[in-house]
């Protein structure tokens, strides 16, 4: 494995050591920072988009921090092979067993205790915000980035590995899952936005879709800001606010107004 095969992002605490930074186990923890650990085929890709906007403040500041993880760095051979054509034939190649396993045996070591250890495939149960919030109460995240036809299942049964869907479609590789995933359960972290009551009254917060949003100019296009939310009584903002989120809940999404209204029986 080379020197490589671990890169973070992110502010450091360094604390001196009189052992060799070669030996040193993988790259400095931030002290109470919740954790992404990621294994890429592209490390490179990271962080993109979270290093931007609120999730790359917080990352500077140290709310949380981000590791990337080489597999090609734990390949095969003098040109790191990291997968083979599926077992019964078919198209495609498939990450090897023992390359992944290497990888993990070098990850999980440094997760912190009570990471979810994930899987980004298309197969798996879907992404939602409940699940944000509950990774943002562990942590950390571990995720495997999947290419080409998958990983193969004896790594997902061994190390009883949570696959997690981004939704009903397929993209060239878990890396951009991996960012959205991220993306929202960073900003779920206290001190992340700064205003905690915003996370409550988005969407899906309470099941529902999030309400129309209107500011600055009253009127545009022909088009005015609704009066109720000019009249400064916030009973009836929030009654209208409540009766467009469930109407718009209703309308577009059946499957979460289904979930709603059974959600106490």
């Amino acid at each position: 494995m080379s020197d490589t095969a671990s890169k973070s992002h992110g502010r450091k605490s360094i604390t001196a050591s009189l052992k060799p930074r070669s030996l040193m186990d993988g790259p400095e923890r931030l002290a109470r920072a919740w954790s992404a650990q990621v294994i890429t085929l592209v490390p490179d890709a990271f962080p993109g988009i979270l290093g931007h906007s609120l999730t790359g403040k917080a990352l500077k500041d140290g709310l949380w921090q981000l590791d990337t993880i080489d597999l090609r760095g734990f390949g095969e051979g003098k040109h790191r092979n990291v997968d083979d054509t599926p077992a019964g034939g078919g198209a495609g190649m498939v990450l090897r067993a023992d390359v992944m396993g290497r990888a993990l045996d070098h990850a999980l070591p440094r997760a912190p205790k009570g990471a979810p250890l994930v899987y980004l495939s298309p197969r798996g149960t879907p992404f939602t915000q409940a699940m944000a919030r509950h990774w943002a109460t562990r942590p950390g995240v571990t995720m495997i980035c999947g290419r080409f036809e998958g990983l193969d299942q004896r790594v997902i049964d061994h190390y009883d590995i949570q696959e997690v869907s981004l939704g009903d479609f397929v993209l060239t590789g878990g890396d951009l899952a991996a960012q959205a995933m991220i993306d929202a359960t960073v900003r779920l972290l206290p001190g992340v936005l700064g205003n905690e009551a915003s996370t409550e009254e988005e969407s899906f917060s309470d099941g529902l879709l999030e309400h129309p949003q209107y500011t600055r100019p009253a009127e545009w296009h022909g088009r005015k800001i609704p009066d109720v939310l000019m009249s400064g009584h916030h009973g009836e903002i929030g009654k209208w606010r409540r009766a467009m989120s469930e109407e718009l809940t209703k309308a577009r999404r059946p499957d979460l107004w289904a979930n709603f209204l059974n959600r106490d029986d």
